[in-house]
């Protein structure tokens, strides 16, 4: 997969994710309202709505986790060498040959 789609897809991915939580959180808001304006017992008829929305919202925040760990450890897996490495092993390379010589 060529970085670009990748580039494109988490940022799709991004965009779901804070739009779900943007919706979840409105749903979640306005059943409150309702909950605090019908008393008591609306808690217990609504009380298992409300803890969907909020299981909703961990999953959202457990995703927003998961994909900046995964970008975290891409950037920190990168092949290559650093250019201080790079140096370090010239300067290896060059005592060795004085050595011999």
């Amino acid at each position: 997969m060529k970085k670009e789609d990748k580039e494109n897809l988490i940022e799709e991915a991004i965009s779901n994710i804070r739009s779900d939580r943007s919706t979840t959180t409105t749903l979640l808001i306005n059943l409150m309202k309702s909950m605090s304006e019908q008393g008591a017992a609306a808690h217990q008829a609504t009380g298992l709505i409300a803890a969907k929305y909020v299981e909703t919202l961990q999953r959202s925040n457990e995703q927003l986790v998961k994909l900046a760990s995964l970008l975290e450890k891409n950037k920190s897996n990168k092949v290559g060498l650093s250019l201080d490495e790079k140096q370090e092993l010239f300067d290896l390379i060059g005592e060795e040959r004085e050595d011999d010589e």
